[in-house]
């Protein structure tokens, strides 16, 4: 009786430990974040700027799609996703001096924001939706990559490229 006991303990402590560990690395990406870069702002501080200064521009359309396009999203990453995704629409939106946000600005802001690993997934949700994504082939190449990793805020010339191709 007390070998099973034990076991049960030994397992017990393998499992809180590759738990703790999971939550920590999740923590500590955060935390890099959240680390200012080297205009003193972080990457979470420019996503919540651009979020705020495009606020106007969202009609119920356009919040209503962001809502749609990150449904596949497990709903415990769903609100980091949108936000994420918003804050690159809204950059685009504001450098384009826009009056609105658009069907344009959140397929070339979705498509950066997202990483490459669910592509396969984005691709499905946008045919779901009727919505073609063939003009935005391009941007495919510059989305959010874990391997070469960079600001989703990066790249104004070729995201505006894109549109006018």
């Amino acid at each position: 009786m007390s070998n099973v006991f034990i076991f049960f303990i030994v397992i017990w402590c393998i499992v809180f430990m590759v738990l703790l560990a999971i939550g920590g690395f999740f923590m500590f990406r955060k935390f890099l974040k959240r680390m200012p870069k080297d205009n003193g702002m972080s990457e979470l501080d420019w996503q919540d700027y651009y979020i705020q200064k495009a606020l106007p521009l969202w009609n119920d359309e356009a919040r209503e799609l962001l809502n749609e396009l990150v449904s596949p999203v497990p709903e415990l990453f769903r609100d980091v996703a949108k936000e994420k995704i918003g804050g690159r629409v809204s950059k685009i939106a504001l450098e384009e001096h826009a009056t609105t946000i658009e069907l344009d600005h959140i397929m070339r802001g979705y498509i950066v924001a997202t990483p490459k690993r669910d592509h396969k997934f984005m691709k499905k949700k946008l045919t779901e939706l009727n919505i073609d994504y063939t003009p935005y082939l391009n941007l495919f190449e510059l989305a959010d990559d874990e391997k070469n990793k960079f600001s989703i805020f990066d790249h104004k010339e070729a995201i505006t490229d894109a549109k006018r191709k």
